[in-house]
């Protein structure tokens, strides 16, 4: 359209110009006409603009040791700041009772019920005193850090006795100890030959590492029960001290001992359950 308009206006001018002058314009009018007609073209075919190029950057991925690095760092359960508080790894020689622990993430504190050697329970915050020369140091997910002085010690849960099986309301929770009431049979008694006698240590050996030992029943399995041990059990850490070679086995029987109070890490199944097998005297 632009150009037609142009050519009428040459032509109501062309009666008073020269002829050659006439056709100069009108060539020249017509060459500025391609130019803009293929700049218009360029600028459609081209789509760059003075941001340099339109197309997306490719996505950064993050390399896999920075994923393992913050990976390794996450701790959606809190248990690596529980068990930093304990150092020890010893389990406490004192005639008490872990029933259940309270923790404040936020305020970085806690409470634990424990019941002392006369079996009354009490609420005990981080900071107060147990007994005469133990306070509360950490609260756990599983147990409690006691703060002995010069030393540091555990009190778990005792997580020996199964849970109830929900709906089987009408018979009764399994105790540590199987006896049946009018039964006449003394209670099971966890002396340290008792122990010895009535429990299998087998080590475990996995790409010819030792990772555990396997616990078994021998006799009729009464001292194997009463001692809160299932069948197919294996003890992983005994007193916090992982079982990483045969030499594990000789020094737990140094331990089986009268008095002594041991904490053993079981896996079962899948789970990880801490039983606590506290010995008597012979």
């Amino acid at each position: 359209m632009q150009r037609t308009i142009i050519l009428k206006r040459l032509a109501a001018v062309r009666h008073w110009l020269p002829a050659d002058v006439y056709l100069w314009l009108k060539a020249l009018l017509l060459a500025v006409l391609a130019v803009q007609a293929a700049w218009l073209v360029w600028v459609l075919a081209t789509p760059t603009g003075p941001f340099g190029a339109w197309r997306p950057a490719a996505p950064q991925a993050m390399a896999p040791e920075m994923q393992s690095a913050l990976l390794a760092r996450f701790d959606p359960f809190f248990r690596s700041g529980a068990d930093s508080a304990d150092d020890s790894g010893t389990v406490t020689d004192l005639d008490l009772q872990l029933f259940g622990v309270q923790i404040n993430r936020g305020a970085g504190t806690g409470s634990a019920i424990i019941a002392g050697p006369d079996g009354e329970q009490q609420s005990y915050g981080v900071g107060e005193e147990i007994v005469p020369g133990a306070k509360l140091l950490a609260v756990a997910f599983d147990h409690v850090v006691i703060d002995r002085g010069s030393r540091r010690e555990s009190l778990y849960l005792d997580q020996s006795t199964p849970a109830p099986v929900a709906g089987a309301s009408d018979s009764p929770a399994p105790t540590p100890t199987p006896v049946s009431a009018g039964s006449g049979k003394p209670p099971i008694k966890l002396t340290p030959t008792a122990v010895r006698d009535g429990i299998a240590f087998t080590p475990r050996s996995e790409d010819g590492r030792v990772s555990g030992l396997v616990l078994a029943p021998r006799g009729d399995g009464a001292v194997f029960r009463a001692a809160g041990f299932q069948p197919g059990d294996i003890a992983t850490a005994v007193n916090g001290q992982r079982i990483t070679s045969a030499a594990a086995l000789a020094a737990l029987q140094s331990q089986i001992r009268p008095g002594a109070r041991l904490s053993i890490t079981v896996e079962r199944g899948a789970a990880s359950v801490p039983v606590s097998l506290n010995l008597a005297s012979e």
